[in-house]
């Protein structure tokens, strides 16, 4: 089944404000049945564009930044992966994301971008990562992230 990477796009000024419980709370329900149904693979929001670092390729040379990098209006929030049968169900599951927050954040503005991924044509592509693109962090003492999976 193809794989579909769902960026959520808002303005970094709600970060500022307290998430609505019942959103919270929808969200969260949401979440957990398609988890469960192995529809949702991973989701998560992001930390303010202040705690971001770049890497940048450019004339040969790597240099790292720290955020923020642009003015934007927008700014990705937050992301979802997910596993569907067609890109129609993906629009479908952005569509109730975006209605949860329509119903228990009225103020709120944002989208959702829905985009396929590259290659993602088959259950083939559920194989875990070459080894060489996970990184080792028993070397640093981390954890993964909250959600983090490997491999299904």
């Amino acid at each position: 089944m193809p794989r579909y990477m769902m960026f959520i796009t808002h303005s970094e000024d709600y970060r500022n404000y307290p998430i609505p419980k019942a959103l919270h709370d929808e969200m969260g329900h949401f979440a957990n049945e398609n988890l469960e149904s192995g529809v949702l693979i991973d989701a998560s929001g992001f930390e303010p564009t202040s705690a971001a670092k770049c890497v940048r390729l450019s004339r040969g040379k790597l240099t790292v930044t720290d955020g923020p990098f642009a003015e934007a209006k927008e700014v990705i929030g937050g992301y979802a992966l997910v596993e569907t049968h067609s890109s129609d169900e993906a629009i479908d599951f952005a569509t109730t994301v975006m209605d949860i927050h329509r119903r228990h954040w009225p103020e709120f503005e944002g989208a959702c971008e829905v985009r396929p991924i590259d290659g993602e044509k088959s259950t083939a592509s559920a194989s875990p990562p070459h080894p060489k693109c996970v990184p080792d962090l028993s070397l640093t003492g981390k954890h993964p992230p909250r959600g983090h999976r490997l491999a299904r």
